[in-house]
């Protein structure tokens, strides 16, 4: 807050000269306050949108754009009036009116593919999986752009989700819930015959609970189709996240649980993940949301490695790899595996498929290539930092 009231500040002093410049210059200062803004409150397009337009017409400053963040469209127009200047806003704040009343969108499908543009064609951003909560900030068609319980902004066509309005969220939030919990299977639509199945199921997935069948859940999804899963591969919710534990032990297990699972750009899930989808995954099931990107988990944590010894290393710490900084260029973070802090100096990641690492080039799974690259490590694991969410602290718990 302290930084954002500076940057105001600075911004006000600027106008203080407006009055005093050409036509043009006072545009390049307007531009410049914008730009500021945006620096203060969207400085990651990944989770923040903030595409803001301004110009000057008939001696009025147009505004014109999309933004999802309400206090920096506020600050702009504050300042405008502050200083006297005459305006038109026709900027969009969202949610905007095509979401209506179905604010929320419930993934429907085992995986939702989300991209980076409204088209089938377009780049693979993030995934999230089957009763992961959307937040709809626009409607385009057949897609929808929407945010992630990490924060991520992309789109998702609509085959992948069932949206809802504030009282259907409210009761699917509500019912008590199945979590699952081995690397993939299936839902079925009968408990006598495995051969039919409503739909694939993976890892962290959530379906609302009808009731208890013998060695089935019976289980809802959230376009409210019916099935079966197996009591064997999932828990009450309620139950898993209150006797939930993380430890580097968890981590280690949820991890090897994915080995083998194939490489794949934007994936989070246990059919295909990039590297930190798999780390998100992976501390999704030790009950930690975190953020989406390597670039954006190096932020987060403790630094347990500043000197890069691997000496105060613990097991489920982050590691970061990519390249150094120079005289000329920042630090580039552009992996991320989890140590496993045992005497092999093993660590796991997903580079080509899930697979098992070492920065001991005795070890037969030495990676000579990520050690040479090796960045840091951060530590999540009983840390309180506003960039990861814990579970047990959510106001949203599913009941039991």
């Amino acid at each position: 807050m302290h930084h954002i009231l500076k940057v105001l500040f600075a911004l006000t002093t600027i106008f203080s000269f407006i009055s005093c410049v050409s036509p043009q210059d006072e545009l390049k200062n307007l531009m410049s306050v914008n730009d500021s803004l945006k620096k203060v409150y969207a400085p990651d397009k990944r989770v923040a949108v903030y595409d803001i337009e301004l110009s000057v017409k008939n001696g009025l400053v147009q505004i014109k754009g999309e933004s999802d963040q309400e206090k920096a469209l506020n600050a702009l127009t504050s300042i405008l009036k502050e200083k006297g200047l005459e305006f038109e806003d026709h900027s969009i704040l969202l949610p905007d009116e095509s979401v209506g009343d179905t604010k929320y969108a419930i993934v429907n499908n085992s995986v939702a593919n989300i991209r980076s543009g409204a088209r089938h064609s377009a780049e693979l951003a993030t995934q999230a999986i089957l009763g992961s909560t959307l937040k709809v900030l626009k409607i385009a068609g057949s897609f929808y752009l929407v945010q992630t319980p990490d924060g991520y902004i992309s789109w998702v066509d609509h085959g992948g989700v069932a949206l809802m309005t504030d009282n259907e969220f409210a009761q699917w939030q509500n019912a008590p819930k199945i979590i699952y919990t081995k690397a993939y299977g299936s839902v079925y639509e009968y408990m006598s015959d495995e051969l039919y199945k409503v739909g694939d199921i993976v890892l962290g997935a959530q379906l609302k609970l009808i009731e208890d069948s013998g060695a089935f859940y019976k289980v809802s999804y959230p376009d409210k189709r019916i099935g079966y899963l197996k009591k064997s591969e999932s828990e009450r919710y309620g139950s898993w996240v209150n006797k939930l534990n993380p430890s580097g032990t968890l981590v280690e297990l949820y991890a090897k649980e994915m080995m083998g699972s194939p490489y794949l750009w934007g994936g989070t899930s246990s059919k295909g993940m990039d590297c930190s989808g798999f780390t998100k995954t992976t501390y999704l099931m030790n009950g930690y949301i975190i953020p989406r990107d390597a670039s954006q988990q190096i932020m987060a944590g403790k630094d347990t490695d500043p000197d890069l010894s691997f000496s105060n290393m613990e097991k489920g710490d982050l590691m970061f790899f990519g390249k150094k900084a120079t005289d000329s260029t920042k630090q580039r973070v552009t992996h991320v595996g989890i140590w496993l802090g045992n005497d092999r100096g093993e660590f796991i990641h997903s580079a080509g498929r899930v697979k098992l690492g070492s920065i001991d080039p005795e070890s037969p799974h030495f990676d000579a290539f990520n050690t040479k690259r090796y960045l840091g490590s951060r530590r999540y694991l009983g840390e309180t930092d506003d960039m990861i969410i814990n579970l047990k602290n959510t106001n949203d718990k599913l009941k039991s």
